[in-house]
């Protein structure tokens, strides 16, 4: 029950954040909405029933939140800087790179390749078990990948490493 009550309050978080609707009709149409994700997915994100478990896999999507909007405006700027830059042809190195992750749960790997596709230069191409191809639009977005950005997700969401 109390992973259905966190992943309720993680969704609807969410849900206020992106839609900025507060009147009565989208609030109640988001608690709706959060309910039936939070009832139907609850063990995705938590694993274990215990309070503990609950309290730090919350705790740890919200902590990786802000972290990942970061990385994203980031990787913005970056790109945006190639594509403004007038030799912008010999900045641009495509290729699709393969790494193996360490992540096990599924939702971990989910947020991890979602968190690559969402950063602007690097998209998932596919996952394969433990291997992860990814396409990158330059050598420095290739470089910085499996790093920081998995070990940040395997503190948000793997319990055990």
């Amino acid at each position: 029950m109390k992973a259905k009550l966190a992943t309720f309050v993680a969704m609807f978080t969410f849900w206020v954040v992106l839609s900025g609707m507060f009147d009565a009709f989208h609030l109640t149409l988001g608690v709706i909405c959060c309910m039936l994700v939070a009832h139907f997915s609850h063990d995705l994100l938590f694993s274990g029933d215990d309070d503990q478990s609950c309290v730090r896999g919350l705790l740890g999507f919200v902590t990786y939140l802000p972290w990942l909007f970061y990385q994203i405006v980031i990787a913005n700027l970056q790109i945006a800087y190639v594509v403004l830059h007038p030799r912008m042809f010999e900045l641009i190195d495509p290729h699709v790179i393969r790494f193996k992750t360490k992540l096990k749960r599924p939702i971990s790997k989910v947020t991890f390749a979602q968190s690559i596709t969402l950063t602007p230069g690097t998209i998932t191409v596919s996952i394969h078990d433990d291997e992860f191809s990814v396409y990158a639009l330059t050598r420095s977005a290739s470089d910085a990948l499996p790093g920081e950005m998995e070990a940040r997700v395997a503190r948000a969401l793997e319990p055990d490493l």
